[in-house]
């Protein structure tokens, strides 16, 4: 293993500080990401903890660690029986062509896949392993087909989110209050009920998982008790990931992760963005609009953990950042970059050590490009801006030529069309939408050809 070059440190939610990162008994780092819940396909707001972690795992394997990074799929729960019921299918039949799609869309961000991708429907073993455990240490009880974990057994509940138990509410429906023993505690496994097409057996009879325990089976599986990050959205602080602290924590008699990480989420309109709500944009739709590279861009410019606006004006931002790079690299060659700029190289990694402050890293990134570009130094070489690339996903802009996004290519057909038709007026208007997102179409004898500008 390569020498670590920099020290490390990441914000930890429970103790409001940053902490050093160090990998765990020499075994490399664990990261585990709540991943979607499967109903639907995945908005925007989706990939910014698939792109965040994504993106850790990189600049931490460049600084010399060994990564192992998970991220699961929920692919049994009360939304996605509710969906399926409203279009008339099987659920399960339902959660694998979405979960089919999660997997098309974020690959098509161009940052690879996890190490791992595991599937609640696939842990049933452990995850009622568990549940056998937090009974058998009475932290959990049976009732009636249904069973709860107990709370007030765990003396340091809340100590993740940072709540009083006396404001909590665990957003469970109504239905099972009356065989609970305390309104504050929460399913761990939940009875067959009618409607409900899929089904396992357990030793308090059919039914399926709640959603909590399902994550903590899967994290311990692969990760097992003690790894080093428990990444995913600020909207999953409480209830989930603070049931998941507390169902480890009691079962095992140690901590799930020693530092959580949590990323902002994605806000239109001043809320954030949710299926639930309508308020959504598509990520296979602004993919197709944008491209990988803008998109990823956008996810990036604001720090991680804080929200991040959702707009046609920041995304067009982020494009012409893109474009800004990819034509920086049009203009150097391979080969080493000039010692002068070598502090800038620094400042970028620094940033990202110091809590993977990517904002931080793209201003000394497009420091170097604009001292690069200047003529203020012999620069003839790419090694720097290629090495910073490679980190946030984005080693694509030094590709020789570029794949405009779908619905750009949509738009000079459509341009293609108006032209042979003699509308000029709508071929002018469409080379200028085109050229406004970042694009040139030149026309020639074989047809079109799309270039970044």
């Amino acid at each position: 293993m390569d020498r670590i070059r920099l020290p490390i440190r990441l914000h930890d939610t429970r103790t409001g500080e940053l902490q050093r990162l160090q990998s765990a008994d020499g075994r490399g780092v664990g990261i585990y990401a709540c991943g979607p819940t499967v109903y639907s396909r995945i908005h925007i707001g989706n990939a910014r903890p698939f792109v965040i972690f994504s993106l850790l795992k990189r600049f931490l394997e460049h600084e010399g660690m060994k990564v192992e990074l998970v991220i699961n799929i929920t692919d049994v729960n009360d939304k996605i029986y509710d969906a399926a019921r409203a279009q008339g299918r099987p659920s399960a039949e339902l959660a694998a062509e979405m979960a089919a799609r999660y997997r098309a869309d974020t690959y098509a961000l161009g940052l690879g896949r996890p190490d791992h991708e595991p599937l609640a429907s696939e842990t049933m073993g452990p995850i009622i392993d568990y549940i056998e455990e937090l009974i058998a240490s009475g932290h959990a009880y049976a009732a009636d087909g249904d069973v709860y974990f107990r709370v007030r057994s765990d003396p340091d509940y809340g100590t993740l989110s940072h709540r009083h138990l006396s404001d909590m509410e665990q957003g469970e429906e109504r239905e099972g209050a009356e065989r609970k023993e305390d309104a504050l505690d929460f399913a761990l496994w939940k009875a067959h009920k009618p409607g409900e097409d899929t089904v396992w057996e357990s030793p308090w009879g059919a039914g399926r998982p709640g959603w909590h325990i399902e994550c903590s089976a899967m994290a311990e599986s692969l990760l097992g008790v003690g790894f080093d990050i428990h990444g995913g959205g600020s909207d999953l602080l409480f209830p989930h990931h603070e049931n998941e602290a507390a169902q480890t924590r009691s079962a095992r008699g140690k901590e799930l992760a020693k530092l959580w990480m949590h990323n902002g989420m994605i806000q239109l309109t001043g809320e954030k963005m949710a299926k639930s709500t309508g308020n959504i944009a598509p990520l296979h739709e602004v993919l197709a609009r944008y491209g990988a590279e803008t998109v990823v861009m956008y996810l990036i410019f604001g720090h991680y953990r804080q929200p991040l606006a959702f707009s046609e004006a920041a995304l067009e931002q982020a494009q012409a950042n893109v474009n800004r790079i990819r034509e920086a690299g049009r203009r150097l060659s391979p080969g080493a970059s000039h010692p002068a700029l070598s502090p800038l190289r620094e400042q970028f990694f620094g940033a990202l050590a110091e809590d993977f402050n990517t904002p931080r890293a793209l201003a000394a990134l497009n420091e170097w490009v604009r001292d690069a570009t200047s003529g203020m130094f012999d620069v003839r070489g790419d090694q720097d801006l290629r090495e910073m690339l490679g980190v946030l996903g984005l080693e694509d802009l030094l590709a020789p030529t570029a794949q405009a996004p779908e619905g750009v290519r949509k738009l000079a057909e459509q341009r293609e069309r108006a032209r042979s038709e003699r509308d000029f007026q709508a071929a002018d208007r469409l080379r200028d939408e085109i050229a406004g997102l970042g694009w040139e179409v030149r026309d020639g004898s074989q047809g079109f050809e799309l270039l970044p500008l």
